[in-house]
């Protein structure tokens, strides 16, 4: 039997006079209105709030984090949580209809963007970097790949040292471009280093055969050649080029909104939920096609939900 003291007792509004009820609902109305109006030390939640909405921004094909499903709306894994953020600050800000605006974003204006302020919530495939750091923060890690060589089987193409002289291509502003043409003037590996405006097009360059090597987060080559015709005849390299810690991002010198998207991340974990949406992206049928990229969680994100950081140092992850 349930203890009734352990109950609020809730007054019946159709038994009151109308004059209670209206009295009754003008409260509940007061104190929705009070909590919105209390002062909140964040720059980025006082202007969700006196906008009325916060701009979430996504990709439009980077399966299975953040991508447009059949009806060209964004899904996936780092935008179901982006979406629990998105609740957390409707409760925060007592504003249940808070409007959600999805902004497009690419490797090469997603800082930016969530620099200058146009997006609040950066919800992509963004590696927390030490030099982007220096323009924008990022949560505790969400997620852990590996950037590594993708190619063809023929060409057998496993390490950098088989690219020596050859053509090798990544995707414009990505963590993968800087390190080729790092590793490529440090080695004098004399590669000729590609740049795709985005994946897709990237990808482009190695099936058309002007790039003998594709380099990018194998995450997001699992994903593209789960999707490809010919995809027997690629293979991603064994050797890990580097490590890529993925995060949400998030504007410069917030403190306070950084603590409330840290801390929906870390209820995630703590509470197993982001197991559930892990399954959900990768190990389970994904729109608009059904692919299921079959892909079990790895030692280095495990390790990071057991142990939350916003670490950019790759070698924590290792």
């Amino acid at each position: 039997m349930s203890d009734p003291a352990c109950h609020l007792a809730v007054p019946n509004l159709t038994l009151l006079p109308s004059w209670s009820r209206g009295l009754l609902l003008a409260a509940g109305l007061f104190a929705v209105m009070a909590a919105a109006a209390q002062p909140v030390d964040s720059p980025t939640l006082r202007k969700i709030r006196d906008a009325g909405v916060i701009t979430l921004g996504h990709r439009v094909a980077s399966a299975p984090f953040s991508y447009l499903d059949g009806k060209r709306q964004p899904i996936g894994y780092s935008m179901d949580i982006c979406q629990k953020v998105v609740d957390a600050v409707r409760v925060r800000l007592a504003m249940p209809d808070l409007e959600v605006r999805p902004i497009v974003v690419s490797s090469a204006t997603r800082i930016p963007l969530v620099a200058n302020g146009t997006v609040d919530l950066e919800c992509g495939i963004t590696t927390n970097t030490a030099e982007r750091g220096k323009s924008v923060s990022f949560s505790v890690t969400t997620f852990v790949a590996a950037s590594r060589l993708l190619a063809r089987k023929s060409d057998h193409i496993r390490t950098l040292d088989d690219l020596r002289g050859k053509p090798v291509v990544s995707t414009l502003a990505t963590t993968s471009l800087i390190f080729l043409n790092a590793v490529n003037q440090a080695r004098g590996l004399d590669m000729k280093i590609l740049a795709g405006l985005d994946d897709i097009e990237a990808f482009r360059l190695l099936t058309n055969g002007r790039a003998v090597a594709y380099a990018m987060d194998d995450v997001l080559l699992h994903s593209m050649l789960a999707d490809a015709p010919d995809a027997a005849n690629y293979q991603i390299a064994d050797d890990a080029l580097t490590t890529e810690p993925y995060a949400i991002g998030l504007k410069r010198d917030d403190p306070v909104f950084k603590q409330l998207v840290d801390g929906v991340i870390v209820e995630l974990f703590k509470s197993g939920e982001i197991q559930a949406i892990y399954r959900k992206w990768f190990e389970s049928p994904i729109p608009p096609k059904g692919t299921n990229l079959h892909l079990t969680m790895s030692d280095s994100l495990k390790r990071a939900i057991q142990h939350p950081t916003d670490a950019s140092d790759p070698r924590l992850y290792r």
